[in-house]
Order: structure tokens, then C-alpha cells, then sequence
């Protein structure tokens, strides 16, 4: 049997024997809608929560858009064009309005790479376009400190000054916050990198309900809705994509309100119940541009966990074509191997502020703590090969017969779309 998984720009085939019963999880199939262009000017004319957009741009002398960095798949042509044209109809003027790249603390996005994020040639020569530096002290305003668990709150001075705020982005699930998108975009999308190491320390990312498709009681998911009541008035542009990347819904609004309206569709399209445990699964990164990087990769470990058996093989594939990660994600993956999963989580679980990107690190011990984990990368290089803790194979094929004449259980779970696709362990009912 051919299975075709995403990887890279291009995708990657393995050629399994028909011998094994190989179990492919898809998303479900959600309508594609017919006219994309046309239903992003419906939503921004027909809002939830709030007034079109172009009422409230009316009398605002400025405006700052976010949009997510170039990790994720985010229709930006689609409607960064629609908005700023609205803006500048309602007399917002051209040089008071800002695209903000929400970077986090990853690198910026520039030159050839900021062309395609954007995708709209008219929007880099009409407005402002800038990336968001987390570590830039001086470029952030402070707003205090969370109640509930006092996260401090600093966030980029050009979207808490700006007279109208506006977070576009792409919600899918996400293995800490639940969902990507909406208030995510916000924090830790434009948040100083001090936000972002309170709310990625241990005492959050340990706790069992920061995992994927779940919002209650989620401690990040909390902060970040605490984080918006304390900025005040934002608004959102959600979308949600099906497996080929193309649109099947898109709405705008309050920044929480529109949110919750797109988790609702995605939670629909990506989460599939799966009726029973394996001991092999195969899997990807979700293809260009999420496993451009190791770090990146990590999130396809560690969603098909709940149809994972306990020591089972997770087997992924991803391109890693920039490599591990940033120097300190090095550093953290360096802890993780000189002390084993045990040791780095006890560690790290005494600090209030996390090391940078050590908390992908810790992410990766929990599928290290379920089963054995095999990466298939023709773009890692092999000196790096050692910082990733897991094995490596040259075969996808080969990774996957080795786990099943291992286990002796001839079913495979094949996840073509990776983190993109969270399957469900639901018990088939008893007959």
C-alpha cells in the first residue's frame, strides 16, 4: 500500500506491504468554500460581537494587524488585502497602519521569505510590514501582572498603541494551548520574551490539561484570555484549513468570540475518534513550512499520543531542512540527553521563568515517557543528529516493519497530516 505523507514542499510516499493492517486517520472532510475571496469580505461585513469592520475603523488614526510568523500555513493573501482596503476606505491613512509579524521568540521573517508570508506584493508596498522582537525590552509596554497565576504582561508598544487591534491567524490544534489562533496570536505571538518564559515554564506545561483540543482549564489558554481582558478592545480574523490547505471557514469579530466560533469548526475537521491503541505508529511534522525545524517536529510527537500503546514505536517524518533549532533550543535538548527525561523535568520544575525553547524539550519527554521515537529527515544534518535523543532511520518503510516484527502487531496508525490531525482513543461501545 502507497501512503503519501506530508513532508517538505513536496510530500514523501512509502511503500508498505499489504500484509499490514495499516489504519489511515485523515481529517474529516468539512465543505470547502466555493468563493474564498468573497467570504472573507461576508465576515468582515457580518462580524460576531462587534461592528464591520469598516465602522470600526471609522475616526481611528491608526491600526496594527497581526499575523502569525511563517511557521504555519496562514491565507494571508487571502485577506490582508481585504482589511487594509476597509481601513483606508473607513480614513484610516496608509502610513498609520502596521502589519505585525508575531514572531514570538522565533527569528524574524525577511526578504524573499516576508514576499511569500505576505503573499500580496500591494500590502508590502502600501502599509508598514515589521517584525515583533521579543527580547527588545524598550518595544514593550507593561501592563502588570496576570491575576490568577501573576504572569507578567508585556507586549509589543506598536499593537497596545495602536487605535484599533486587530490578531489574524490560522486555528488548528495546538499541543500546549489547545488551539493555535485568536488570543495565541497576541501571547505569546507580539508578548516580551520574560511573558513568554512564565507561561512555557514547568508548573504550566506540566499540567494535564495544557495539552491539545482543550481549552478548560487550560492554564495557557487562561492566561492568554486573561492577558486580552487586560489589553482591552481586540479583534480577530480566524480561519481553518482542510488537508489540501484550502479554506473552510473564516469569520471575524471580538477577538475571544471569533475564536471560539473557529475552534468550534476545527475541532470538528481535525479531531477523529480512534477505537483502539498501537504499537506502531507513523507519522510527519505536517510538511512545509511547520518541519522546516527539529524544534517544529516535536509537535507531531507528541499529538497521537492518546492512540499510542504504552512502549509503542512513533516513527515521523519531517524535512528539518533549517535544522535543530535555535542555539538555545540546542542547549535545552544538550540537558535533556546529559540527564534523561526524569532528571530534566525535576530540574527545570524548580524555575519560574523557563530557559528559551527548553519547553519543547520537555514536550518531547512526553512522548519519550510513552514510547520509542524514530525520525526519518534527509534534511537534519548528521551532526545534529545526536542532540535529538531519538533514534534516525534512512527508511520509513524499514523504521515501520521493524516495529511491527518487534511487537507482533501486524496494525499500523498512519497519520499522513501529523499534529494537523489529533486522534481520540474512544473505546468502541460493547456490544
Amino acid at each position: 500500500m502507497k501512503i503519501d505523507l506530508a513532508y517538505g514542499r513536496t510530500g514523501i510516499s512509502v511503500d508498505l506491504p499489504d500484509t499490514l493492517d495499516i489504519h489511515v486517520i485523515n481529517k474529516n472532510d468539512l465543505p470547502v468554500l466555493p468563493d474564498q475571496q468573497a467570504a472573507v469580505w461576508d465576515a468582515l461585513a457580518a462580524p460576531i460581537g462587534c461592528a464591520p469592520l469598516q465602522s470600526l475603523a471609522r475616526g481611528r488614526a491608526s491600526a496594527c494587524i497581526l499575523i502569525c510568523d511563517v511557521t504555519r500555513p496562514v491565507p494571508n493573501h487571502l485577506f490582508l488585502g481585504p482589511m487594509i482596503r476597509q481601513l483606508l476606505a473607513a480614513g484610516v491613512p496608509a502610513a498609520g497602519i502596521t502589519v505585525l509579524v508575531a514572531t514570538g521568540l522565533h527569528r524574524p521573517n525577511e526578504g524573499a521569505e516576508l514576499r511569500e508570508l505576505i503573499g500580496d506584493d500591494w500590502v508590502l508596498e502600501t502599509v508598514r510590514v515589521e517584525n515583533h522582537f521579543a527580547r527588545d525590552s524598550s518595544a514593550h509596554v507593561d501592563l502588570g501582572r496576570t491575576r490568577t497565576r501573576g504572569t507578567p504582561v508585556l507586549l509589543d508598544r506598536r499593537f497596545v498603541e495602536a487605535d484599533l487591534r486587530i490578531a489574524t491567524g490560522l486555528v488548528e490544534p495546538h499541543f500546549m494551548a489547545g488551539y493555535s489562533g485568536g488570543r495565541k496570536v497576541v501571547a505569546p505571538g507580539i508578548a516580551h520574551e520574560r511573558t513568554i518564559r512564565t507561561f512555557h515554564s514547568a508548573r504550566f506545561m506540566e499540567d494535564p490539561a495544557a495539552t491539545q483540543c482543550n481549552l478548560e482549564g487550560n492554564p495557557l489558554h487562561e492566561e492568554q484570555a486573561e492577558i486580552i481582558r487586560m489589553l482591552g478592545d481586540v479583534y480577530g480574523l480566524n480561519t481553518v484549513l482542510d488537508g489540501e490547505r484550502r479554506l473552510i471557514h473564516v469569520n471575524f469579530g471580538e477577538i475571544m468570540a471569533s475564536h471560539l466560533k473557529a475552534v468550534a469548526v476545527a475541532r470538528a475537521a481535525c479531531t477523529v475518534a480512534v477505537d483502539r491503541h498501537f504499537n506502531t505508529v507513523l507519522t510527519s511534522a505536517a510538511g512545509y513550512p511547520l518541519d522546516r525545524t527539529y524544534y517544529q517536529t516535536v509537535k507531531g510527537m507528541v499529538t497521537p499520543m492518546d492512540i499510542m500503546a504504552q512502549g509503542a514505536s512513533l516513527i515521523i517524518a519531517s524535512d528539518c531542512s533549517e535544522g535543530l533549532g535555535s542555539a538555545e533550543y540546542r542547549q535545552a535538548q544538550q540537558r535533556l540527553i546529559e540527564q534523561g527525561p526524569g532528571a530534566f523535568i525535576e530540574a527545570i520544575l524548580t524555575r519560574d521563568l523557563a530557559a528559551i525553547d527548553e519547553w519543547q524539550s520537555e514536550m518531547q519527554t512526553k512522548s519519550m515517557r510513552r514510547g520509542e521515537i524514530t525520525l526519518y529527515s534527509e534534511g537534519l544534518p548528521e551532526a545534529d543528529a545526536s542532540l535529538t535523543g531519538i533514534g534516525r532511520t534512512r527508511s520509513l518503510a524499514d523504521a515501520v516493519m521493524a516495529s511491527v516484527t518487534r511487537s507482533g502487531d501486524r496494525s499500523v496508525a498512519v497519520i499522513p497530516e501529523g499534529p494537523y490531525v489529533i486522534p481520540q482513543y474512544l473505546p468502541a461501545p460493547a456490544s
